[in-house]
């Protein structure tokens, strides 16, 4: 499947901001002289006023200078001053609590917050904010620090309350915390959208597309089968994030990041079998099956396919329709199509 290219349907997709053309589409704005990806916050022109490119070099060289809202030149969208800020300092005050009415102090909509934060993570900020502080509080029991030192950190003054609310983040109660393996988890963000990734000291468990419908039960089957899960900071995660931005900059086509998938026998022959499939190439799901010299587990094959919790990494991407159309995939259709075509790009330079 290629991305339809017909000015009409692009024009459709910038007027409703969509990310499905980032990296494909740019438009030109005749009577301003700047070209902007078609997600520009900007103020939409008229239809007579604009022009498409496939590239960014195309739109220079028509004499179009690159938006300073959306950076059409920089790899990445840049993401939103609010989410930005706002992100740094959870990071560096993860014990607050925060309320609408700091976020007003510091100049921000609460109710604009609350939908960018839903929009680029698929939580609220004060879900955000919450999940951050516990992870910290987790830390300092993982330290050796009493169940009290960690109540306080995470700033709740209700015992019960901070046991509920340990309990609905990572399924256990915090006294027995020290008894277990702590998973870590943080969001990371690529040009196509912020992706989930749990980890421990032994590699990555999951990286997901926070859009992915299976994503809730993913985590819930995680942590029946590995342990419990905590927002925070660990070397992996520096790893994991360091590799991804190297992908996504077309400057890495393989991972060394190891990979701790938990699933039965035939499910982990298939992912190993995934990660066989060269960066730019694509395999049918019956391709697939053959290759592992299982011919009529087809349907088995895909439904393996489909509970892979390691996007990109194992990547499930790869696997098409035998009529070579893009089939299903939990992370979008047009994040399979955009992944599909970036490795196109790399294998060609």
């Amino acid at each position: 499947m290629q991305l339809l290219r017909d000015d009409d349907t692009l024009f459709a997709a910038l007027i409703a901001r969509d990310p499905s053309y980032e990296g494909f589409a740019y438009v030109g704005v005749k009577t301003t002289g700047i070209f902007c990806r078609l997600t520009c916050p900007a103020r939409k022109p008229k239809r007579t006023n604009v022009v498409f490119f496939a590239c960014r070099d195309t739109a220079q060289e028509a004499g179009f200078r690159p938006c300073l809202r959306c950076k059409p030149l920089d790899i990445k969208p840049p993401a939103s001053a609010a989410l930005h800020t706002l992100r740094e300092r959870i990071k560096s005050e993860p014990d607050r609590r925060w309320s609408a009415g700091d976020l007003k102090a510091l100049g921000y909509d609460p109710s604009t917050v609350r939908r960018a934060f839903q929009r680029e993570y698929g939580v609220t900020f004060a879900h955000y904010a919450r999940s951050q502080r516990l992870g910290h509080a987790l830390g300092t029991l993982q330290q050796g620090g009493s169940v009290m030192d960690a109540q306080l950190d995470a700033g709740y003054e209700s015992g019960s309350g901070f046991r509920e609310a340990i309990s609905r983040l990572i399924g256990d109660a915090p006294i027995r915390m020290v008894a277990h393996q702590i998973l870590t988890a943080q969001w990371l963000d690529t040009p196509i959208g912020a992706m989930l990734a749990v980890v421990d000291d032994a590699g990555v468990h999951l990286l997901e597309f926070a859009e992915r419908k299976a994503l809730l039960n993913e985590i819930k089957r995680l942590r029946e089968r590995v342990g419990p899960i905590r927002f925070g900071h660990h070397p992996m995660l520096d790893r994991l994030a360091a590799e991804v931005e190297q992908y996504f900059s077309g400057q890495l086509t393989t991972f060394t990041v190891p990979v701790l998938q938990t699933g039965t026998a035939f499910e982990v022959s298939v992912w190993n079998a995934l990660q066989q499939i060269p960066v730019g190439q694509t395999r049918s799901y019956g391709a697939l099956a053959h290759a592992m010299d299982r011919p009529n587990a087809v349907r088995a094959v895909a439904r393996a396919n489909g509970a892979n919790q390691v996007a990109i990494i194992v990547p499930c991407h790869r696997v098409i329709g035998a009529d070579g159309s893009m089939t299903g995939y939990g992370g979008k259709i047009w994040r399979k199509q955009w992944l599909l075509n970036h490795e196109l790009r790399m294998t060609a330079s």
